[in-house]
């Protein structure tokens, strides 16, 4: 490798760009005569000239590029080749030295309180978001679930609940008595049951749960109210003061039975007879 003297006496050696760049003007050349020459794009020489050997590209392609620029001068291109390969590691050894680990310092890290709070902050963030997810549901679903009855399609908008009138007992009367035409319909709950009363092919007229003992009265103006619910066993129809027998079997989900006047009196009428069996014709 060529040295050169500084003005104090002392010996450098000389980069590969350095020495090309010597030769080059040693010969009298510019570095356009050299891209004659050479093909190697004119940015490319000048960063070799300038060891800026991060503008320059793969290592393989620069080395391939002083050499041939070496070859060009006069210079042996394998020694200058191998020459810029040392120097390009040794900068890069330079670049990447990896710093020494530093310990966090303790005052800069959070205490110990703080850690905790955070943390209960957390809990209570979960299980708030448990609770609304878990309270979110709809609650006529709820107590239909409660009540264990079928529950309307998801989506139904919500009607508003009609009127409930307080507790009244329903006076019983002789099964078979005729009520006025006036008479009110009403629907008593034994025990806590999920009970749908809608117009037919209309508006919701109760929609709910209704507790033990509470009634409900069916508007006079009406046209065919209908009942849903899961547990007929537990509800008291009554036109007046005239029970009507249960509107269906113990447990068993009803839809669609009618409320209006004369049909929960056709449920009075007694069964009719089986017609008798005919006995054979003798001869």
């Amino acid at each position: 490798m060529v040295e050169t003297e500084d003005e104090e006496g002392g010996l450098f050696p000389l980069r590969t760009g350095e020495r090309l760049a010597a030769a080059r003007e040693a010969l009298g050349l510019s570095l356009d005569d050299i891209v004659q020459r050479t093909r190697v794009p004119r940015r490319h020489l000048e960063n070799i000239e300038a060891g800026n050997f991060g503008a320059l590209p793969a290592i393989p392609y620069s080395a391939g590029f002083v050499k041939t620029y070496a070859q060009a001068v006069g210079l042996d291109g394998a020694e200058l080749s191998h020459d810029f390969r040392s120097e390009v590691s040794q900068v890069e050894q330079i670049r990447h030295v990896p710093e020494p680990f530093r310990p966090a310092d303790p005052a800069r890290m959070p205490s110990r309180v703080l850690a905790f709070v955070a943390l209960g902050v957390a809990v209570l963030l979960a299980i708030g978001y448990a609770l609304w997810r878990g309270g979110g549901s709809n609650a006529d679903e709820r107590a239909s679930l409660a009540a264990g009855t079928s529950v309307p399609a998801a989506g139904a908008p919500a009607p508003a609940p009609a009127p409930v009138v307080a507790a009244r007992p329903l006076a019983r009367t002789q099964p078979m008595a005729v009520p006025p035409a006036a008479a009110t319909v009403a629907i008593v709950a034994s025990q806590p049951v999920w009970v749908k009363i809608y117009e037919k092919d209309g508006p919701t007229l109760f929609q709910g749960e209704m507790a033990a003992g509470q009634r409900f009265d069916v508007p006079s103006n009406a046209v065919d109210p209908m009942i849903w619910t899961g547990r007929p066993q537990v509800l008291q129809a009554a036109v007046g003061t005239t029970m009507i027998p249960p509107l269906g079997r113990a447990d068993q989900t009803i839809r669609d039975v009618s409320l209006k006047r004369e049909a929960l009196l056709a449920r009075l009428a007694p069964p009719a007879p089986a017609p008798a069996a005919r006995a054979p014709a003798h001869p």
